[in-house]
């Protein structure tokens, strides 16, 4: 069944998910909070990420850095100069737009995103200002990164920016993990925090922000052995739709093949870079995404960033803005670690058997938004009768047990309590006693909870209670003392 931005907005807003950020006083574009339900569906999406990347591997790293860097990183970076988008300004009310997302919100492919050819085609296609239809200006430069002063006193030698990506501690700590990975290639160094950036026109919900969240690792591999990576076959059978830039161009559909196949015809710059195509993939899966609903896009070569050589986009297809990029999986070659080298003076290199290997870098960069927002959309169903029910996976669900008594007396709230009590030691858990138990249940499933245990009249009888299945409503009788491995064994089927 599809859905409407507009019920997910509201199921979100009515039950603690996410909303507007400081809403008493009318809003602010593009910032928003999360609520008590939403911050732990956020939090178990992270530290499934953080397990799955880095935990669970021996060559990955982590890193916590700060949000304010010295601000010639962003110079030597390239960021000062060429991280921007082209806007237009209506002519009439002098509103501001991307020019791109103008012509994409009218169908209008892009195959060249030079402010040149988003001219002509705004003018091709007679695109006017969506508020008032006025006449829009020619395309110019806008850059995204945030500033902020530091220090008190106010000019040019005190500004500073809040960080647009984690990757430049990354870049600029490097010479301090080789010493981690014992001068070895490849390893991977992996952070996530807040970023911000200076959008003209957040929209589409949580899917374009001002401030968010994103999930970083770069990968640093011997330009020697780009091609030689061991892991590859673990990943080499997964099949999924791609469109090439070549197929874009020719005005070709994506074609679904495996990522063996894609890579022996060409496809990816290197099998590091595949890899972690896969890779990425994987985990989308395994937190609940439906294959069909995910494709993997090559970047064109006018919108590459100013550091890629090589970029593919897995997008994910949201049936009310259709699809869109939820993470990027970009070849940095070794551009960032010289424009250091360059600026700084250091030496970034890794000793390799006489050799002073300089590391390409491939870069899986995840929106922690547009992921968790890819997740709710694909978990939200509505049940034969019109109930709202958020699907989620076990390990992303804000509480895996609810506890009900049936009653609203004493015996029954006194024997719920014991059992919470029990639960809470083992389990994330939380205890309603408001309202009817189908209005419980409700409440439970449009939140995503998978297991719902009721104390019930039997329960005096012989010390059992029933547990309620989130996705089937089917119910099955267990003894109290049973419980704990119950429900272990069901998180694990």
């Amino acid at each position: 069944m599809s859905i409407t931005l507009e019920e997910l907005v509201s199921l979100c807003k009515r039950r603690g998910i996410i909303f507007p950020s400081s809403e008493i006083y009318g809003g602010f574009a593009g910032f928003f909070d999360y609520g008590p339900v939403g911050v732990e569906i956020r939090r178990n999406l992270l530290n499934w990420w953080w397990d799955f990347f880095v935990r669970s591997r021996d060559d990955v790293f982590g890193l916590y850095p700060a949000v304010i860097m010295n601000p010639r990183v962003w110079v030597a970076s390239g960021h000062v100069e060429r991280f921007i988008d082209w806007i237009v300004e209506c002519k009439n009310c002098h509103r501001l737009y991307r020019a791109d997302e103008l012509l994409e919100e009218k169908n209008i492919k892009i195959t060249d995103y030079s402010p040149e050819v988003l001219s002509k085609l705004i003018k091709e296609h007679n695109i006017r200002c969506p508020v008032c239809g006025g006449e829009l200006s020619e395309p110019r430069k806008f850059n995204l990164m945030m500033e902020t002063y530091i220090g008190p006193i106010k000019d040019e030698t005190a500004i500073a920016y809040l960080r647009p990506e984690t990757a430049q501690a990354m870049f600029v700590n490097f010479k301090l993990y080789v010493t981690y990975a014992r001068n070895k290639l490849p390893f991977g160094i992996a952070a996530y925090g807040k970023v911000f950036r200076n959008e003209i026109s957040p929209r589409g919900f949580i899917f374009r922000c001002r401030e968010f969240e994103i999930a970083e690792i770069e990968y640093f591999i011997d330009p020697e052995q780009a091609n030689d990576c061991p892991y590859f076959h673990e990943v080499d059978k997964i099949t999924v739709k791609i469109w090439t830039k070549e197929m874009q161009k020719r005005g070709k559909e994506p074609k679904e093949m495996s990522l063996g196949d894609a890579y022996n015809d060409g496809i990816f710059s290197n099998m590091w870079h595949a890899y972690w195509v896969g890779k990425s993939l994987e985990w989308f899966l395994k937190i609940g995404l439906s294959i069909e609903h995910l494709r993997v896009r090559e970047h064109l070569e006018t919108e590459l960033a100013h550091y890629a050589v090589q970029t593919f986009d897995i997008e994910y297809y949201f049936p009310f803005i259709g699809w869109k990029e939820i993470e990027g999986i970009a070849n940095r070659t070794d551009y960032d670690l010289k424009r250091h080298m360059k600026f700084s003076k250091e030496k970034l290199y890794v000793p390799l058997g006489g050799r002073k290997v300089v590391p390409y870098c491939i870069e899986p960069s995840w929106g922690v938004e547009r992921t968790f927002f890819a997740v709710i959309t694909e978990a939200y169903t509505k049940t034969s009768d019109g109930k709202t029910v958020l699907k989620l996976h076990p390990k992303l669900a804000p509480y895996l047990v609810g506890v009900y008594p049936l009653l609203s007396k004493k015996p029954f709230i006194e024997k719920a309590e014991e059992i919470y009590k029990m639960l809470k030691k083992k389990f994330t858990c939380f205890m309603d006693t408001s309202g009817s138990i189908g209005r419980r249940y409700t409440r439970a499933d449009e939140i995503g909870v998978p297991f719902s245990i009721t104390i019930d009249h039997q329960t005096f009888e012989d010390d059992t209670v029933t547990i309620r299945f989130r996705d089937t409503r089917e119910q099955i009788r267990v003894k109290i003392s049973d419980l704990p491995q119950t429900i272990e064994k069901l998180i694990e089927e």
